[in-house]
């Protein structure tokens, strides 16, 4: 999550179901926009009605070369984007006006068209390069280290890596909705076990929410398709550990559901987190919010 989000108040689906009943769905579409960073709308629409004036065209053009993209997909592919972008702002009044549900909202934001048509253009190279597709939660260090134990997450994959290597926008709402359509992409894809490294836990992520429930899809087409569960701790010195049934820290521990998975992960956080490791700080303070939420404080 970039700083500019995490620094602006969050929308509270239940306070714009009041606000939309009182003032109408104009006085949402309003207050959502006031929400994002100022001139981004502005500079979308500039972005998609000049494609290459954007100031990472030449970027995108190099690191799509470099790996194995044709011209004529780059030019499409980036038209999309930003054609997608553009569009999203008004698709993000929609849902908050619409739709009181987070999953509803977030439905609504992926039917950006300019994005469904991107993931349809270059579904091809969403392809794995190892035998075993990753998903995670808890931050992009979670990917490198499923990358590093063998796996491949979406931001390995050919376009997904020349993808993560950009910004596109300042403004993370109009962008997060394409990351939506192509991990759902990406997931259809699989034809094997699934390993999933979960550093934080969070019902309404779209890892819990959308990637996990489209696999499920995908299993029961395929039985060859089967969930892998790694909680994942972050020790004092930086690296990312796995966490075993007795709360110890190793580097390989697996289970296969993911409540058993959140149990463990869970546990250590209560039990065996040292305060003095700021690297586990938040997952921490995460895990105790949402317990004391269910009425299960520590």
């Amino acid at each position: 999550m970039g700083p500019g989000l995490a620094a602006r108040q969050v929308p509270d689906p239940a306070g714009l179901v009041a606000l939309q009943r009182t003032a109408g769905n104009a006085a949402v579409t309003r207050w959502v926009q006031r929400q994002e960073i100022p001139g981004a709308r502005e500079a979308a629409q500039r972005n998609a009605a000049d494609p290459t004036g954007h100031g990472e065209w030449g970027t995108f053009c190099q690191t799509m070369a470099e790996a194995g993209f044709p011209d004529s997909v780059t030019d499409a592919a980036w038209q999309l984007i930003l054609g997608g972008i553009a569009e999203q702002g008004p698709l993000n009044d929609e849902a908050m006006a619409m739709f009181s549900e987070r999953q509803e909202q977030r439905d609504h934001r992926a039917s950006n068209t300019w994005y469904q048509e991107l993931v349809q253009f270059i579904g091809d190279y969403l392809e794995i390069d190892r035998p075993t597709m990753a998903l995670w939660s808890g931050g992009i260090d979670t990917s490198v280290y499923a990358r590093s134990k063998g796996h491949t997450p979406l931001e390995s994959t050919p376009f997904g890596g020349v993808v993560d290597k950009l910004s596109l926008t300042e403004e993370w709402k109009f962008k997060t909705p394409m990351w939506n359509v192509l991990s759902k992409a990406f997931v259809n894809r699989a034809r094997g076990p699934v390993h999933i490294f979960l550093r934080a836990y969070n019902p309404d992520s779209v890892l819990i929410a959308q990637e996990v429930p489209q696999l499920r899809v995908v299993m029961a087409l395929n039985p060859d398709v089967k969930l892998v569960w790694h909680p994942v701790y972050t020790a004092a010195d930086g690296k990312l550990m796995e966490v075993t049934k007795k709360l110890e820290l190793t580097t390989d521990a697996s289970y296969s559901s993911r409540d058993e998975c959140v149990q463990v992960l869970y546990d250590y956080l209560r039990l065996k987190h040292d305060p003095a490791n700021a690297n586990s700080e938040r997952a921490h303070a995460e895990m105790s919010a949402r317990l004391k939420a269910n009425g299960n404080p520590q």
